[in-house]
């Protein structure tokens, strides 16, 4: 039988354990009992955020109002909440995973099997390190993905959306996550192409900058639809230039235009660079999330700073033209309305690298 942690607790690690919770008591090979690792804070009431959890049955800070299932049990304490897991699942801010793997190491199963619902990379000298990647390297244990348009609120509610499982080479486990996920409202598939899955995960958040930019200083649809098809091109010819393995079919995946296209209408990046562009630049990024998100961490502008220092050190800036806008304006190195004076010799050649 397999047994199940979610490493996290937020908006969407809650979601998360929700999904797999109703999954777990009504599938045999699943222990009913998810444990969800909290990472503590005390409310204005003083309680503990585990002990309400555990008490209410519901995450009353990161989703409030939403049941997470009788079977889902809040734990303070990684090595205990991973403890006989032989899945796990990652869904933290991405900054905060290499010092989770680094507690976890030599600490869970030797069978274990990873899923990362974290969307982020690191950049390391030799290039851009995967979430994914990291937790294999870490912890020694396969690791698939799974990324789509999943504005988290919309599915505690049971709207209906999709998602996609990117793996590599295990298929059996590809089809085991697929089984734990997918209900009648939230619809999973699969397909062979970790990096393809993640790195459209990652990048769409940097566009969803772009799109919060031009709706702050109210642009228009059309000039919004611009600078969508724009970042998916930059998307696609980035994410091909640092892994050739990438499909193209990939980004016509949940996890791909889908998933673009909710990020820039609804999601928390798009909400606060709209505030952002609304205030003329003059209120940083860090003062906005603190003041909109409630805790939720923005993944958008270390997105763009990330991919910046790829694109800086490998010396093709000028072949993305709106990644490099939004890292430049989200600084204060620009005004937000730089966002649409993108020279056209620079979007040509990026169709023509992407056609390579």
């Amino acid at each position: 039988m397999y047994k199940v942690t979610v490493i996290g607790s937020g908006n969407w690690g809650s979601v998360a354990a929700k999904l797999i919770a109703c999954n777990t008591v009504r599938l045999d090979s699943f222990h009913d009992e998810v444990r969800m690792w909290v990472f503590e804070e005390k409310l204005p009431s003083g309680e503990k955020l585990t002990d309400v959890i555990n008490k209410t049955n519901e995450n009353v800070k990161y989703l409030p109002g939403i049941k997470l299932g009788k079977n889902v049990v809040a734990d303070p304490d990684l090595e205990n909440a991973v403890k006989d897991a032989n899945m796990l699942v990652f869904v933290t801010p991405h900054q905060f995973v290499e010092g989770i793997c680094k507690r976890l190491a030599g600490k869970i199963r030797a069978d274990a099997e990873g899923i990362s619902l974290i969307k982020g990379m690191e950049v390391k000298k030799e290039g851009p390190s995967l979430i994914s990647n990291l937790i294999t390297k870490q912890l020694g244990i396969n690791c698939s993905v799974l990324m789509g348009a999943n504005i988290a609120n919309e599915i505690a509610m049971e709207k209906f959306s999709e998602a996609t499982v990117g793996y590599n080479q295990n298929k059996s486990a590809a089809d085991r996550w697929v089984q734990l996920f997918c209900t009648p409202y939230f619809n999973v598939t699969a397909v062979q192409d970790v990096e393809g899955v993640e790195l459209c995960g990652t990048l769409k958040n940097a566009v969803a900058i772009a799109a919060g930019f031009v709706d702050g200083l109210e642009m228009g649809n059309n000039t919004k639809a611009a600078i969508m098809r724009i970042g998916l091109k930059e998307m696609m010819t980035f994410s091909k230039m640092c892994f050739p393995s990438v499909k193209d079919s990939t980004f016509f995946e949940s996890c791909g235009v889908a998933d673009l296209i909710t990020t820039c209408m609804g999601g928390r990046n798009r909400k606060v660079a709209d505030a952002y562009a609304r205030n003329g630049g003059k209120r940083s990024f860090d003062e906005l999330e603190a003041e909109m998100l409630q805790g939720q961490k923005l993944q958008g502008v270390l997105t763009a700073k990330e991919v910046h220092e790829v694109l800086s050190s490998r010396g093709w800036l000028h072949i993305f033209p709106l990644f490099s806008a939004v890292h430049a304006i989200s600084t204060g190195r620009l005004p937000p309305s730089a966002i649409v004076k993108i020279s056209e010799e620079k979007l040509r050649h990026v169709q023509l690298v992407s056609s390579l």
